[in-house]
């Protein structure tokens, strides 16, 4: 194993995987600290990212042994399970009770377990023969613009719940709506957008991230709380902002996969 291999867009997507899979465990948990884990089966999420985390190192490190594929395939799956049962359990909280626009809102958020479904989605691409060819680029991007579409519907269903009452909350629903535009052009005209604009577009969603970042953890230092982490469990959600700086890299990492110099090396 050559820890110091020349870095390469698939080994970048590789740990990309496994620092989204390792920090979904993190922001679940916050998440999960609202209802104080009322069922056990919310630890479900956070015991499979632990598990997955440690399986995906080797993989992450450059190892292709027959052993550490198998264990990505079993991690890619068992991520796509996670995240789809952990949306039927969302829904199952208050919006299949009654199918209304008020409970998809204020029931637990359905969009985020979809997180796990793309990360696994990613893993599988990664053991599949189209990492090793021209078909590698353009499927990075889709992963890129289906989590942009989730994060458009997050950031208007979690937002709706205080009635857009700052003006800002409207900037991550446009951020979201100009990035999936930007991708589907890219993807069904790749030679419209020079790379270049394309990397620039992934900037700006990483600017609004950390902005949305400092937004919402400066509400959370203003609120009152007994104890401070109260403040972040049950205040506005600190790292869900994130999400579209995780994306664009996301999206860079296919853009750098299409670069001519990278598909002949």
């Amino acid at each position: 194993m050559k820890l110091l291999a020349r870095v390469t867009p698939r080994r970048a997507a590789h740990v990309f995987a496994l620092a989204n899979i390792a920090f979904l465990g993190v922001d679940i948990a916050l998440a999960h600290m609202r209802n104080a884990f009322a069922r056990r089966v919310e630890w479900a999420p956070i015991l499979f990212s632990a598990i997955a985390t440690l399986l995906l190192v080797p993989s992450a490190l450059g190892a292709r042994h027959r052993v550490v594929i198998v264990l990505d395939h079993v991690v890619g799956w068992g991520a796509i399970a996670v995240g789809v049962l952990g949306m039927v359990f969302h829904l199952e909280s208050s919006f299949f009770a009654r199918q209304t626009l008020h409970n998809l809102v204020y029931s637990a958020p359905f969009v985020a377990p979809i997180s796990y479904v793309g990360v696994g989605l990613l893993i599988l691409l990664l053991r599949s023969k189209d990492a090793q060819g021209p078909t590698f680029a353009p499927w990075l991007l889709v992963l890129a613009l289906g989590g942009f579409v989730g994060n458009f519907a997050l950031s208007v269903l979690d937002h709706a719940q205080n009635g857009f009452f700052h003006p800002t909350e409207w900037i991550p629903v446009a951020a979201a709506a100009f990035a999936i535009g930007g991708l589907v052009v890219i993807l069904a005209t790749p030679r419209a957008i020079p790379r270049r604009v394309g990397l620039a577009m992934m900037a700006a969603q990483v600017a609004v991230g950390l902005a949305g970042f400092v937004l919402h953890v400066t509400a959370d230092l203003r609120a009152s709380a007994v104890a401070p982490l109260d403040r972040f469990v049950f205040g506005a959600p600190p790292f869900a902002p994130m999400l579209f700086a995780d994306l664009a890299l996301l999206a860079a990492i296919g853009l750098w996969a299409a670069a001519p110099e990278t598909r002949s090396a």
